[in-house]
């Protein structure tokens, strides 16, 4: 019986991750195929194309799958299947956040938001009724061994970049979000490599302190039922938990933000 109960407990576990996994996909498919309307799809003609690529290979992203991708893109007609639209809300404590997202059916997402925000005691709002607690930024992300901290941030600053975050994941650069194409290019250049990933993000001007262990875990469950949404691509939250919650359950400390 021991047995048996481990062999199901491993196989309930592969079969979680293997579901991850495959939305995880799915997502980073939908971000190639929308990053062919900037441009042609070929990455070496289309830079935000080239990134997104680069983010699945990240992400190992089967190398078919990318190619799939791109041939489905070629097959179309008509305009391309995926809009992006944006969902805000508050939830307990006055938490402001900003769920975005790339459906290829409007009515379909938008009833699936608004029963995630209301099982988890959430108010979807008006697009821009929070946006002002947040500033819009681009960011770059490169790995810890491109180069080191000093070097980073000293060719970051050179090509236009407002602030450089190094640490132990790596080395974290924001610049004004009209900026966002320019200095991609120019730190592309100057490094001979593309970043993990480049994204447009929602950073929190202030956050908002939760003390409470109950409106935490609802934060948690809200979080996890965004993830397991395939329409969901980013979500940005302007929380600050404190560390002993942090770590007990294991939530982002301040300024949640989170690719799914």
């Amino acid at each position: 019986m021991a047995g048996h109960s481990q062999f199901k407990n491993i196989m309930s576990r592969k079969k979680a991750m293997d579901s991850k996994r495959a939305r995880t996909f799915a997502k980073l498919a939908r971000d190639i195929i929308v990053a062919c309307e900037t441009g042609p799809p070929q990455p070496e003609f289309n830079a935000r194309l080239r990134v997104a690529i680069q983010t699945a290979r990240s992400q190992n992203m089967p190398k078919d799958r990318i190619e799939r991708s791109l041939r489905r893109v070629s097959a179309m007609s008509g305009g391309l299947p995926y809009e992006e639209i944006r969902y805000e809300g508050y939830g307990p404590g006055n938490i402001a956040v900003i769920v975005e997202s790339l459906t290829d059916n409007r009515n379909r997402t938008t009833s699936e938001m608004r029963a995630i925000f209301i099982k988890n005691g959430f108010t979807l709002v008006e697009t821009n009724s929070v946006t002002f607690h947040f500033e819009r930024i681009g960011t770059f992300h490169y790995p810890k061994s491109v180069a080191s901290a000093d070097s980073i941030f000293d060719i970051a600053i050179d090509v236009g970049a407002s602030d450089v975050h190094s640490g132990e994941n790596g080395h974290k650069i924001s610049c004004a979000p009209e900026n966002l194409g320019l200095v991609r290019e120019a730190l592309e250049r100057r490094l001979c490599c593309v970043p993990d990933l480049v994204r447009l993000e929602w950073r929190p001007l202030m956050t908002v302190p939760v003390k409470e262990e109950r409106t935490a875990l609802t934060l948690l469950r809200f979080l996890k039922s965004l993830e397991d949404n395939e329409d969901v691509q980013y979500v940005a939250a302007n929380c600050n938990i404190p560390k002993p919650l942090t770590k007990r359950l294991s939530l982002p400390r301040e300024g949640h933000t989170l690719r799914v």
